[in-house]
């Protein structure tokens, strides 16, 4: 009753009308914030992936909720039943399985369909995989990029993972237990030095960090089984920065985008077009990248 009245508290009042994006855990089941609880016990009608899994979460909180089942498959259809309820001035939570909706989960269609239709959209934060791997990674540089789930497909994750190769920035992608001997095996043939952090199990028992170059990392996922279980958060480091190079940094970043497209060749007579440097030294520059 006491934490009741603590999370009634953070909430305050909820807006009718209004669709809250709601974060749930993404393995601990104690990492949900006081307002999503409030949220999840006032709404009016809450929104789930798969209520099976939501209705575990409220039932450990001892909260119950008008579950309506809103899946990637679905999500067009029940987004005209979730703008009626609006319209009649309910208020609505919508959550996924874990982590935050629209994220790599459903959620983003019925949020676009929402504001489409005038009603207000909004967000009540809490856990994220992506922010976790990176605080445990030891990020110190101030951007990122997230990428989401690797392709599937042999060539247009090698073709992603080139792009890669030279990014002075950290990256971010999801990857899953079936494909992530491939994954690695790629990295492994484009960058096997680069550094790589594999969070794996992100606040739940298993939990696990491994940070060391690619083929470190194959190494250790090849000698424990356990390691390639779970859900997965890959963290790639950044690629060491250029040396030597009397070509301007625009120039060159130019250059690695052209080359992770097309023929050496090709990528360096039209980035000599593009930037008005010397096409023989973005050619030779691009060689020293193979």
């Amino acid at each position: 009753m006491m934490m009741q009245k603590h999370y009634q508290k953070a909430c305050g009042s909820l807006e009718a009308q209004t669709l809250y994006v709601v974060a749930t855990p993404i393995g601990n089941l104690a990492d949900i914030t006081l307002r999503a609880l409030a949220v999840l016990e006032r709404a009016d009608l809450v929104c789930a992936e798969d209520t099976r899994v939501t209705a575990q979460l409220l039932a450990a909180y001892g909260i119950q909720a008008k579950l309506l089942s809103v899946r990637e498959h679905n999500e067009q259809q029940m987004a005209g039943k979730v703008i009626q309820a609006l319209a009649d001035g309910l208020t609505v939570a919508q959550v996924s399985d874990a982590g935050t909706p629209a994220v790599c989960d459903p959620g983003a269609k019925l949020a676009a369909r929402v504001r489409e239709a005038g009603f207000k959209v909004v967000p009540v934060v809490g856990a994220s995989a992506v922010m976790g791997a990176l605080s445990g990674a030891g990020i110190s540089e101030p951007g990122f990029y997230f990428h989401g789930f690797l392709p599937a497909k042999t060539g247009e994750r090698r073709k992603l993972l080139a792009a890669w190769a030279r990014a002075e920035h950290p990256v971010v992608a999801f990857e899953t237990p079936h494909r992530i001997a491939a994954a690695l095996a790629d990295m492994a043939a484009l960058f096997p030095g680069r550094r790589l952090t594999l969070a794996r199990e992100i606040t739940k028992t298993f939990e696990t960090f491994l940070s060391g170059s690619v083929a470190d990392i194959q190494t250790a996922l090849i000698h424990d089984a356990d390691q390639s279980r779970g859900e997965m958060v890959l963290v790639l480091h950044p690629a060491p920065k250029e040396k030597n190079s009397s070509l301007p940094e625009a120039a060159q970043n130019v250059m690695k985008v052209l080359a992770a497209e097309l023929p050496t060749k090709q990528a360096a007579e039209l980035a000599a077009e593009i930037t008005g440097e010397n096409k023989k030294a973005l050619y030779d520059l691009a060689l020293t990248w193979k």
